[in-house]
């Protein structure tokens, strides 16, 4: 099957998109995820038009952005946690700064491995196989260590903070506890 880019866009784009919105509830992502899927049809063209059954390979190129999708945002605070009006009106830098600033303090909080795991994997960006030799520890070790302190952490975020979702996962609301967090 020899198809261009354009034809294959025009005849699956619709479909595949709504399927990824089905997928995430989240028509932002939905673009990107189908966006990064079509790059990758573009890159491998040659070989997207020897597959037999193109719309089952698209599929699956879905799925598979789909699932990284997913992984790629499980550790972090959902966007929809943030304020629509700051989404829109601060940059990405102020952005990662005030989401810091509002995080460091529950991670201040944490027993003092968990505080160092935390803030070298996830605030540093440090691959956890580096942050087992810096800690002197196995990777496992490491990766369990920045697991549970990421729960503790979203245990303590959990009773400061008040999420209101609706019936379909969407954020809807924040509301403070009576908390020390500002």
């Amino acid at each position: 099957m020899n198809q261009d880019v354009t034809q294959i866009w025009n005849t699956f784009q619709a479909e595949l998109k709504n399927y990824i919105i089905r997928r995430t509830q989240n028509k932002n992502a939905a673009d990107d995820i189908l966006q990064e899927v079509f790059l990758k049809v573009i890159v491998h063209q040659e070989k997207i038009n020897q597959k037999e059954n193109l719309q089952q390979y698209l599929y699956g190129m879905v799925r598979n952005a789909i699932a990284d999708y997913y992984r790629q945002t499980r550790n972090l605070l959902p966007e929809e946690a943030v304020p629509e009006q700051v989404m829109e009106t601060e940059s990405n830098d102020h952005l990662n700064e005030l989401l810091s600033n509002c995080i460091r303090p529950f991670i201040n909080n944490l027993d003092l491995k968990y505080k160092e795991a935390l803030i070298l994997s996830d605030l540093e960006n440090i691959p956890q196989t580096e942050l087992a030799s810096r800690l002197d520890m196995s990777y496992s070790g490491a990766k369990s260590r920045v697991q549970r302190g990421r729960e503790q952490l979203k245990e303590q975020f959990l009773q400061c903070c008040q999420l209101e979702y609706d019936k379909y996962g969407n954020f809807l609301a924040m509301n403070k506890k009576d908390c020390s967090c500002d």
